[in-house]
């Protein structure tokens, strides 16, 4: 079986960095980036299996470089799951740009990496 691999994107590394303890504790392979741009660029150069994408950061919005993701044609076929403090009522906002899922911060890892799973089939 060939290791799965996760892009996860925040702009406050402390977030990240849990992620990728989360991700490594289940056998994921992390990728980080700490903007959208960085998002874009990673995901086109690495193909990753998911992207984890904080809402609001600045610059290039994870909203913007979600919906810059769903139009090439090189990272299209890439789930993304919008990680974000806003409300429910983004959820639609974020599924319009392309996101499969929403998770509203704080999360739980144990609920975090049960999504990933579930996504990734594992």
């Amino acid at each position: 079986m060939t290791t799965k691999r996760v892009l996860a994107v925040d702009d406050e590394r402390f977030v990240v960095r849990m992620i990728e303890d989360i991700l490594r504790e289940g056998g994921i392979e992390a990728l980080s980036a700490s903007s959208g741009e960085e998002a874009v660029e990673k995901a086109r150069a690495n193909q990753p299996d998911l992207v984890l994408l904080d809402w609001m950061m600045p610059g290039m919005s994870g909203l913007e470089a979600c919906r810059v993701l769903k139009v090439d044609p090189r990272t299209a076929h890439i789930p993304i799951v919008m990680l974000t403090a806003k409300g429910q009522a983004s959820e639609e906002e974020a599924k319009r740009a392309g996101a499969i899922d929403y998770l509203t911060k704080p999360f739980s890892p144990r609920k975090l990496l049960q999504l990933i799973e579930g996504y990734l089939a594992l």
